[in-house]
C-alpha cells in the first residue's frame, strides 16, 4: 500500500523517528550531537513548534513535535538536509544519511503526551547504554529535572500535569519515569492505523475531517466474509454452491472474484484468509481480484454493481482502521 500525503494542521502532535541509512552511525562524537541539537534549537525558534521529548541515538532519532503553522515535512527536510550536509563535510562522505523518509506518527495527545515522553527518554536505557537516564546527555530528560538549562525543550505542560510547584512537579516527573526503568520495547506506540495515526477512532475521525487529503480507503468495517458472499450472491444471482464449487467454472470464478475484491476493500482481510475459505491457492486469489479491478475500470456496469454492494454491506458498520506498524 502506497504511503499517503502527510497530514498537517496546527497543533499537530508527532512522534517522529529518523534512522540512519542501513543502520548507520549518524552521531560520532559529542560534536555531532551538539551540532544536531543547534539545528533543532535554531529551526524550533523559526518555525516556532514545541518540543516535548527527543532521543538522539548513535543511529537513530526520537522527537516528539508539535507543529504550528510550518508542516513537519518541511522542518524535517530542513533539519536532516542540514545535518546531512554538515556530516558529510565533516566526515568525507557522499550521498544519504538518513534512512528514506522518516517516520511520523501522527498521535493523540491527550493520551499519548506523557507515555511518549517516558518511552522516548527512555530510549537509552533499553539500548542498554546507560542504566539510569539521567546519565545520558543527548535526551531532553534532564531539561525535566531542572538540569539543563536552555529553550528546547518545552516543559511547562507534561510537569504540569504532576503539580502547580515546579520543584516538586521535577520530582514526580523522575518518580514517573523511573517506574517504567525496566520496560522494554513496546510495540503499541508503532502500532498504528490507517499507516500513520496512534489514537482512538474518534481522535482519527476528527483529524480526518480536518484534512482535505483523507482517502476513505484507510476505512474498513467489521464485515465478515459469509455476509459477503451473502451478498454477492443475491445481487449477482451467482448461488453460493457455485461460489464454493472446487470446479473452475467461469460464473463461480467470477462470484469468488467479487468476494475476494469486497472482502479486501471493505473489511481488510489478508488475501490467505480469503483463499483459506475458498480452499483456494492465495495466488489464485491475488490474481482473481487484479482481473477483477481491471473489468471495473472497463465496464461501468460491473463497476455500479460493485459500488452497490459495498454501500450495502457498510450501511450502519462500525467503522475501524487499518492497523500497521511505523
Amino acid at each position: 500500500m502506497a504511503r499517503k500525503p502527510r497530514i498537517h494542521f496546527s497543533g499537530a502532535f508527532y512522534h517522529v523517528i529518523a534512522r540512519g541509512n542501513q543502520k548507520q552511525t549518524i552521531f560520532l562524537d559529542k560534536g555531532d550531537f551538539r551540532t544536531y541539537i543547534a539545528y533543532l534549537s535554531e529551526y524550533k525558534s523559526k518555525y516556532n513548534f514545541h518540543l516535548y521529548a527527543y532521543a538522539l541515538m548513535n543511529n537513530h532519532i526520537h522527537l516528539l513535535i508539535e507543529v504550528a503553522d510550518t508542516p513537519l515535512s518541511k522542518i524535517m527536510q530542513v533539519l536532516q538536509f542540514r545535518y546531512t550536509r554538515y556530516f558529510n563535510k565533516r566526515y568525507g562522505k557522499i550521498g544519504h544519511l538518513f534512512q528514506g523518509r522518516y517516520r511520523a506518527i501522527l498521535c493523540e495527545r491527550e493520551s499519548y503526551l506523557m507515555e511518549l515522553v517516558r518511552y522516548i527518554h527512555l530510549n537509552p536505557v533499553r539500548a542498554k547504554v546507560v542504566d539510569d537516564p539521567e546519565m545520558y546527555p543527548w535526551t531532553g530528560h534532564l531539561a525535566y529535572l531542572g538540569k539543563l538549562k536552555n529553550d528546547l525543550i518545552d516543559e511547562d505542560l507534561v510537569l504540569s500535569q504532576f503539580s502547580t510547584n515546579k520543584a516538586l512537579a521535577r520530582e514526580e516527573y523522575n518518580r514517573f519515569i523511573l517506574r517504567s526503568l525496566d520496560s522494554g520495547h513496546q510495540d503499541k506506540y508503532y502500532k498504528v492505523k490507517s499507516q500513520r495515526y496512534l489514537g482512538e477512532d474518534d481522535f482519527i475521525e476528527r483529524t480526518e475531517r480536518k484534512n482535505e487529503n483523507f482517502e476513505s480507503e484507510s476505512i474498513i468495517y467489521d464485515i465478515p466474509i459469509d455476509e459477503i458472499v451473502l451478498e454477492v450472491s443475491n445481487t449477482a444471482g451467482i448461488t453460493e454452491d457455485k461460489l464454493y464449487s472446487l470446479t473452475r467454472a467461469r460464473r463461480g470464478a467470477y462470484g469468488r472474484s467479487l468476494v475476494a475484491y469486497l472482502a479486501r476493500k471493505v473489511s481488510g482481510c489478508l488475501v490467505k484468509d480469503i483463499a483459506e475459505h475458498f480452499r483456494r491457492e492465495p495466488v489464485t486469489i491475488s490474481q482473481a481480484i487484479i482481473k477483477l479491478e481491471n473489468l471495473i475500470q472497463k465496464d461501468k456496469k460491473i463497476g455500479k454493481m460493485v459500488k452497490y454492494m459495498e454501500r450495502n454491506l457498510i450501511k450502519n458498520k462500525k467503522k475501524k482502521y487499518r492497523i500497521t506498524t511505523a
